[in-house]
């Protein structure tokens, strides 16, 4: 069974809407006019149906959905497997700076050996490597990052930051979702990256860890990093570091007030998204 999961907005907050979906990872969006019925007919802001994959989990999805704003509707429909996979034949490596690259698994790509290649196909879950907030994650986990350092990455999707963390020489990195497709593409793609047996992949709930990280990544919505700022903060060794991504580089002083009493040390922006580093 394949679903496309379709989001149905006002026009005026398609955009929005579409970047929320990013956020999660999607490989694709295709907006589509809404047909006029029930309440949504006659309006001034008429709506739009944004069409795309968040795997085939369907309680996953309903949990992903929560943070949308109440205003949008959200159903499944069982579309042609291939018409969903038409988007691998666009796909290209994503080259985070000079060092390190994300390549779409199915692509033959010539790589020099100096630089980390990390090869992704995120299956039936969520993100490539791409998305703006993806690459900010990765720029700043390569920042703080140290020999020895253990990772914790929260809302793993794909496993990208994780994987990434193992490659540079973690001991230990652990990846957690709510999603059990997630926990399957991360636990294949550290399998094929090489790194499996230093990438833990569960559904273990953020809740129930109670070791601390060297380092947490969490790349979610702003929503719920607000969420789950207790525990994120929590789980961060005293010497440690947080960074949450997800967040509108114009709008995220929520977010750093629910970090606190952790101090937000940097920012880093890409487009309308931010990603912040938080330290104790």
């Amino acid at each position: 069974m394949t679903l496309a999961f379709v989001l149905t907005v006002p026009a005026s907050e398609a955009e929005l809407a579409s970047d929320a979906l990013w956020t999660l990872g999607v490989a694709a969006v295709e907006e589509r006019t809404a047909p006029e019925h029930g309440d949504h007919a006659g309006l001034e802001d008429h709506f739009v149906e944004l069409w795309t994959s968040l795997g085939t989990d369907v309680g996953a999805v309903a949990r992903a959905a929560e943070s949308f704003s109440s205003r949008w509707r959200w159903r499944t429909v069982e579309v042609d497997p291939t018409v969903v996979e038409s988007w691998r034949s666009h796909a290209v490596p994503s080259w985070v700076d000079r060092e390190l690259v994300i390549v779409p698994a199915w692509r033959s790509v010539d790589v020099p050996g100096s630089v980390v290649r990390v090869d992704i196909d995120p299956g039936a879950a969520f993100g490539l490597g791409d998305h703006p907030t993806t690459v900010l994650s990765l720029r700043l986990l390569k920042e703080v990052w140290w020999p020895g350092a253990t990772v914790l990455d929260v809302g793993c999707g794909s496993g990208v930051l994780g994987i990434v963390a193992a490659r540079f020489g973690s001991p230990y990195v652990e990846a957690i979702d709510i999603s059990v497709a997630a926990i399957e593409a991360t636990t294949a793609n550290a399998e094929r990256n090489d790194v499996a047996g230093v990438v833990t992949a569960s559904t273990r709930p953020l809740a129930d860890v109670t070791e601390p990280f060297d380092i947490v990544v969490a790349n979610l919505l702003a929503p719920v990093v607000v969420d789950l700022a207790t525990d994120l903060r929590r789980v961060v060794a005293p010497s440690g570091a947080l960074i949450v991504s997800g967040v509108l580089s114009e709008r995220h002083d929520h977010v750093v007030e629910a970090l606190s009493p952790m101090r937000v040390v940097r920012t880093m922006t890409r487009e309308s998204w931010a990603a912040l580093l938080a330290r104790h």
